[in-house]
């Protein structure tokens, strides 16, 4: 790619500066949400920046509209009930959201459940927590570059509708999902398998159906009954042969994961390049309508539902990965490893999203843990992320990259960049056990 955008070597220096603060997070996602209230609450001065108008990422932009990692599997979901195994900031943004009428009961998905969230609820609870004297938050603001020295992230320059400015801060927390930050520091990052990630997905809702009738069809498990699948592989135009439905806090409203997104060509996108993510857009539309329609002419309940909406944006599943302190692999994931230094568990299958039908190996009866250095950089200092960027195996990503241990992520980031500050510390030199008590406190 080449830059036409011809500016001064020095032009980083000469920004008018929007404020200091103690510490600034990229990123309004979950792992984002978690980093600023939890490091508000310990007194720190804090900055968010999002580049859309509201907060949520991609669990709204991209409608994934599920919180994924809250409970254990088991064998026969059916006939247990949920146990939950992550509790945390995930509880507490789970049971604030619960109370305001955005959250469905648990509902069965494979072997194990997941809770559908309402979108709009979503913001609004973030945004309440968001709303408190040591947060300061500016959203459709774009973060151009880092600048640094020796090493060390000392400030960014961002981009708002008001023209070019920049922070300052003594410690940054990278939730942008994409590693942003590293990657504009110039430190190391990977993606996925030998450069193949997994597919992007576009989400969709659908509205007015007889949910006793598809109910009754489809079965209790929201993922596709094997006459659903049997079906799916006879469509030429539909990519995708396995799907997931959830129904909603809404009457009659269904949640639609069902697209497998490639380039017109078919072959596989990175997002992080600005031509594959819009073709990534542009060609999820006609997998979303195409599968609409099958919907509408195979699955009973369905025939006179209405098309609501897309996602905002195709969801990401994966993007850049940190190279960090330590790495999650495929092999802690499947053994259910468990560390002195673990920030949260995770009972969520390995769900990979390539090919034509996901691929989920399921951790039926245990758990893993993830380590605390794995959000942190081998190179470069008052740096930290938190998000589905840290540091980790292909599979094991597809893993650990879900909403209830994102939450958990940036929790632990913000409780590392407290005492990275108050006792001038590197990140990389933190203790992660005592990061993993922290955690287990509240």
């Amino acid at each position: 790619m080449s830059y036409c955008l011809n500016l001064p070597a020095d032009y980083k220096s000469d920004l008018p500066c929007f404020g200091d603060y103690d510490v600034v997070v990229t990123g309004a996602g979950p792992a984002g949400i978690a980093s600023a209230v939890t490091a508000a609450e310990l007194d720190l001065k804090v900055l968010i920046i999002e580049r859309l108008g509201f907060c949520g990422g991609a669990a709204v932009a991209g409608l994934s509209g599920t919180v994924c990692g809250l409970y254990k599997s088991v064998e026969n979901p059916s006939q247990a009930k949920p146990e939950q195994l992550v509790f945390g900031f995930a509880g507490r943004f789970c049971d604030a959201l619960y109370a305001a009428g955005g959250l469905t009961e648990p509902q069965i998905y494979g072997k194990t459940w997941v809770a559908t969230h309402d979108c709009a609820k979503y913001k609004k609870v973030a945004t309440d927590m968001l709303r408190q004297p040591n947060i300061t938050v500016l959203y459709h603001t774009q973060v151009v570059d880092v600048i640094a020295a020796e090493n060390a992230v000392t400030g960014l320059a961002l981009h708002t509708k008001s023209g070019f400015t920049s922070v300052t801060a003594k410690r940054f927390i990278d939730a942008s999902g994409d590693a942003d930050l590293v990657f504009k520091l110039g430190q190391k990052t990977r993606k996925g398998q030998n450069g193949i990630i997994q597919n992007p997905t576009m989400m969709f809702k659908v509205g007015n159906v007889d949910m006793e009738t598809y109910l009754n069809y489809w079965g209790e498990n929201t993922i596709s009954p094997p006459k659903v699948v049997s079906m799916l592989e006879a469509e030429d135009d539909l990519l995708r042969k396995k799907v997931w439905l959830f129904p909603t806090v809404n009457p009659g409203e269904l949640l639609v994961n069902a697209t497998k997104i490639t380039g017109f060509d078919k072959r596989a996108l990175d997002v992080t390049n600005p031509v594959d993510h819009t073709e990534a857009e542009q060609f999820s539309i006609y997998q979303a309508e195409a599968f609409f329609n099958f919907m509408k002419e195979n699955v009973p309940g369905c025939e006179n539902s209405y098309f609501i909406d897309y996602a905002t944006e195709v969801g990401v599943r994966q993007t850049r990965s940190i190279d960090g302190v330590k790495t999650l692999t495929n092999n802690d994931v499947v053994s259910g490893t468990k560390f002195s230094d673990g920030m949260v568990k995770s009972a969520w299958p390995i769900e990979l999203h390539y090919g034509d039908k996901p691929r989920t190996e399921w951790l039926v009866n245990d758990y893993y843990e993830v380590p605390f250095h794995t959000l942190v950089p081998k190179e470069g200092k008052n740096l930290i992320v938190a998000g589905r960027c840290l540091s980790s195996e292909h599979e094991a990503l597809a893993s650990c990259r879900v909403t209830a241990q994102c939450f958990e992520y940036g929790k632990a980031a913000a409780l590392a960049a407290h005492i990275s500050i108050k006792e001038t510390l590197d990140f990389q030199a933190i203790d992660g056990n005592r990061i993993a008590q922290l955690m287990q406190k509240a």
